[in-house]
């Protein structure tokens, strides 16, 4: 997951189930400013490009569109591990406004991962015509993280939305994300098992929701502990 940071400020993950039109942000914010590889060991297209906002340069990572990130696929594991493992300043979910019951979901995942998110509430154009109106006020609330309406293919919000990754990162905006409320015996085996993780990796920056995955059964997370390579992960892209 090694990333080349020189000359980039700011490093910024791009999150979204297929279909909301990520692929649309990415090109309007990247414009000629971007390539493609593969992600180091896989098939899976890695794209990246750069935008620049207050003369600062934000180097914009594309990740596989995906709708969880439990790790059923390859690109949810790709999308998963950058997220968390890549230490993003900022990732942006985009979601559809016209299907926020299914697209929240990953939302959501990515809320209990980090608290630098920003929600791109895409295809306002569509939910008008749908009829459908959305409360962005209300959400972001109720997520306790930014949202911010945009109709991507017309480029409208775009600025917006740079503007509130720049005040994630500087530390201007502080959230306050919605997450898991744990009780009981579960909250009790976390006691028990976050500290067990940190002791055994230190770099880790979200013991808690490794923790979550064991106590989940995620084969995936298990074996990355148990054969060191999630200690590799932890000190990647920095």
């Amino acid at each position: 997951m090694t990333l080349d940071r020189t000359g980039i400020d700011h490093v910024v993950a791009l999150a979204g189930n297929p279909n909301t039109g990520k692929s649309t942000v990415f090109n309007a914010l990247t414009g000629l400013r971007q390539h493609t590889g593969n992600w180091p060991g896989k098939t899976v297209t890695r794209a990246e490009g750069d935008y620049l906002h207050e003369g600062l340069r934000y180097r914009l990572i594309d990740l596989p569109g995906t709708y969880s990130l439990l790790s059923a696929s390859v690109d949810e594991e790709i999308a998963r591990d950058f997220i968390l493992f890549g230490r993003p300043d900022c990732t942006i979910v985009v979601v559809d406004a016209t299907s926020l019951e299914r697209n929240l979901n990953l939302a959501l995942q990515v809320i209990e991962i980090t608290d630098r998110v920003v929600v791109c509430l895409n295809l306002m154009d569509e939910a008008g015509r749908r009829g459908i109106a959305v409360d962005h006020e209300g959400l972001a609330a109720e997520l306790g993280v930014p949202v911010v309406p945009t109709t991507a293919r017309y480029g409208k919000g775009l600025d917006h939305l740079t503007a509130e990754v720049s005040r994630m990162v500087s530390g201007e905006t502080v959230t306050t994300p919605r997450q898991l409320k744990i009780t009981g015996d579960l909250s009790e085996a976390l006691d028990e098992l976050v500290p067990m993780i940190e002791d055994l990796h230190h770099d880790l920056p979200n013991a808690r929701w490794v923790a979550l995955r064991l106590l989940d059964g995620d084969y995936a997370v298990r074996q990355a502990l148990l054969d060191g390579s999630i200690g590799e992960l932890a000190g990647g892209d920095r």
